[in-house]
């Protein structure tokens, strides 16, 4: 696995924010002299946060408590506990193969923390068939040990899935060097590995779960293969139990030698490691062969992972599907993705620049549930294609209450809150992507399919919305989460929805499951939620109680149920679910927020950087607007941390100092009372 060479000078300046310098200036007048500040104040370093990245030795002299972008790198959601419900098909196996998927969210360098000021991003969403996602990158030109950054590891934490960085070290035709390996590997005077200590520091502070290591580079011996063998288990027994998965590349002889399969040359790696990735090569034979030798190790097979290149052409890749998932047999291993955001960067962009989130996600169920785009009726392809919801169970983290969704998928083309559009910039930020319906899209009809999807050009709170469209020729459940819900009296689900212009009449009712088992509509109680007129209505928020079924112990599944009675096509939206018992009381307020940092650009907008201590009791985000003339507030961003990198602050030219405010938001979307700073001029400049 390989990435484009770049000189390590050219990258690490613009990984830096730095450029080269310019020439002297002559003394050639005012005018030319003050030009020349205005290039050297653009070319000043910013304030701006990025994903770490490091060689060895550059990590060697990192440390958590002096890395200033530490608070906007660091994870705070913790890894949630997930179940396994019943799958909703018959070929689909819990408790055989797994998915793990190395995705490149953006370039090693100048990778922002906090997202960016785009909709046109990799927001992954089918996390149910996830088991391990690998932030992958790395180049012998940039760095070589890759750290995740925070929203990408809150998002996979709220639906369980561990996050691993990455350790690349490329082969010598790529730029590797192999003083790079040794230096990873090289013992201290104690016999520890100074590196894996600082490997496991980063992975503690940033709050991701492990590492992948990728050793390509050649020339190695059996010596240096040794080394590496005790790294790897030494990585793996650091405190905090960290996950290290190994790529089947360098062999026992400390050469490079791939093997596909797991056998004498790579299984002291397999042994001391928690998984292994093997090359894209193998066969049915190899597999069978793997899964005996795994077993005879004391190890189970799905800790292999069958590579998958889907880099260059997704769905149409070739891969022997029988050989790994027979449909006969038990599975022979995991499966491994490489690359699975080709069904974003291989969406043709428009003239106009950016690709639309709605055909990103509409291309990227195609790849995760086939062509049916219904897990509960799955068919082969697109062309050689078999989506993992095919062989796959899926998994929920939707245990306990309360729980709450607005359908926000990490990016969006505009920013809502109330139904109300309150920022028009478009944005990307995973950090504060809700749990998502796992199951996209299960629907229950006697009649024709309506069409289902996220839609981003309306939403009641965050980016976006569920949609569903089309003539409802029959009644019509939409299956959306597998849940393990505690129900009491007081249970109450909240549904927020609105049709839209020219919309048929909508009779809508919760569809809700009392047991676990089961396929299709029938084993949903149906309770009523409300009705619509025709023609277009606004948000309505509807309160069900659950209080008949709380006998039954646990709610086992949500959907929804549309009729509509009149006939004609329906476009109705769902912006928010709900499930709770009684009411809590609002969050409490995060602590006063303070500038670190500020800067005038020479645009006149200022960058700066914000950070607060965090709220007292469960918070699920944090909000940060800017409080105008007049009292208006503008909506600057959010995220899942106490730190926020504000890119450019437009403030009137006369105004002598700025009010920000910071505020917590629950599980709910209930939202604190404001903790506020002032901004005045003048201002600090440079990094904290």
């Amino acid at each position: 696995m390989r990435e484009r060479p770049l000189t390590r000078r050219t990258v690490l300046a613009a990984a830096a924010g730095l450029a080269l310098p310019a020439p002297p200036v002559a003394a050639a007048g005012r005018q030319q002299k003050e030009q020349q500040q205005k290039r050297e104040r653009e070319q000043e370093p910013g304030l701006q946060p990025f994903a770490r990245y490091w060689y060895p030795d550059t990590l060697l002299a990192w440390s958590a408590a002096t890395d200033p972008d530490l608070p906007f790198n660091r994870s705070t959601v913790p890894l949630a506990s997930r179940f396994t419900p019943p799958p909703p098909n018959a070929t689909a196996r819990a408790g055989q193969a797994r998915v793990s998927a190395l995705v490149s969210f953006a370039p090693t360098s100048g990778n922002p923390s906090q997202g960016s000021a785009t909709a046109d991003y990799y927001a992954l969403t089918h996390w149910a068939y996830l088991d391990e996602l690998v932030f992958w990158g790395g180049s012998a030109g940039e760095g070589l040990i890759l750290a995740p950054n925070a929203p990408v590891v809150d998002a996979a934490h709220r639906h369980g899935v561990p996050v691993l960085g990455t350790v690349f070290l490329p082969p010598v035709a790529y730029g590797g060097e192999l003083r790079w390996t040794r230096d990873l590997v090289r013992r201290g005077p104690d016999g520890r590995f100074p590196v894996a200590d600082k490997m496991a520091e980063a992975a503690r502070a940033h709050g991701f779960d492990g590492w992948f290591l990728n050793a390509e580079t050649g020339g190695g011996d059996a010596r240096l293969a040794a080394d590496m063998r005790d790294f790897v288990a030494y990585l793996r027994a650091e405190p905090g139990g960290l996950r290290v998965t190994w790529y089947d590349a360098m062999a026992v002889s400390g050469g490079i030698a791939w093997q596909n399969e797991l056998n004498d040359h790579n299984a002291p790696f397999f042994a001391a490691a928690s998984s292994m990735f093997l090359n894209f090569g193998w066969h049915r034979a190899g597999l069978a062969a793997s899964a005996a030798r795994a077993g005879a190790l004391g190890r189970d097979r799905y800790e292999l992972w069958a590579g998958a290149d889907v880099e260059a052409a997704g769905w149409d890749t070739r891969v022997d599907w029988d050989a790994l998932l027979p449909a006969d047999g038990p599975h022979a291993a995991s499966l491994g993705l490489y690359r699975p955001e080709w069904t974003w960067k291989s969406l043709p962009s428009p003239p106009a620049g950016g690709r639309a989130p709605d055909a990103f996600h509409r291309r990227d169920d195609l790849f995760w549930t086939g062509p049916s785009l219904d897990p509960a009726r799955p068919a082969p392809g697109p062309g050689p294609w078999r989506a993992p919801a095919v062989s796959v169970a899926d998994r929920s983290t939707v245990t306990s209450l309360p729980f709450a969704t607005v359908f926000n998928t990490g990016h969006g083309l505009g920013w809502y809150d109330g139904g109300v559009r309150v920022g028009d910039a478009p944005w990307n930020h995973l950090g504060l992507q809700d749990r998502l319906p796992g199951r996209r899209w299960v629907v229950h009809t006697a009649g024709a399919r309506p069409a289902v999807g996220f839609d981003f050009a309306d939403a009641w709170y965050g980016g976006g919305s569920l949609l569903l469209t089309g003539e409802l020729t029959a009644p019509t459940t939409l299956e959306l989460y597998a849940t393990r819900l505690p129900l009491s009296p007081r249970t109450v689900v909240e549904l927020t929805y609105r049709t839209g212009p020219g919309s048929a009449a909508v009779r809508v009712e919760l569809a809700a499951a009392t047991a676990p088992g089961g396929r299709g509509g029938e084993r949903f109680r149906r309770l009523p939620a409300g009705r619509l007129r025709a023609g277009g209505s606004p948000w309505t928020t509807v309160t069900v109680p659950l209080g008949a079924l709380w006998h039954r112990g646990l709610l086992h599944g949500l959907g929804v149920r549309l009729t509509a009675p009149d006939g004609g096509a329906v476009h109705w939206r769902l912006g928010r679910l709900a499930v709770r018992d009684a009411v809590p009381p609002p969050p409490a307020p995060p602590g006063r927020p303070v500038v670190t940092a500020a800067r005038e650009r020479p645009d006149g907008t200022t960058e700066l950087r914000l950070a607060w201590d965090a709220a007292p009791g469960p918070v699920r985000h944090y909000e940060v607007r800017q409080v105008l003339s007049g009292g208006a507030r503008r909506f600057l961003g959010g995220t899942a941390g106490h730190a926020f990198y504000v890119p450019a602050l437009h403030r009137p030219a006369g105004e002598p100092a700025t009010r920000i405010e910071v505020r917590a938001v629950d599980e709910l979307y209930a939202v604190s009372s404001p903790a506020t700073t002032v901004l005045r001029r003048p201002h600090g400049t440079g990094r904290p």
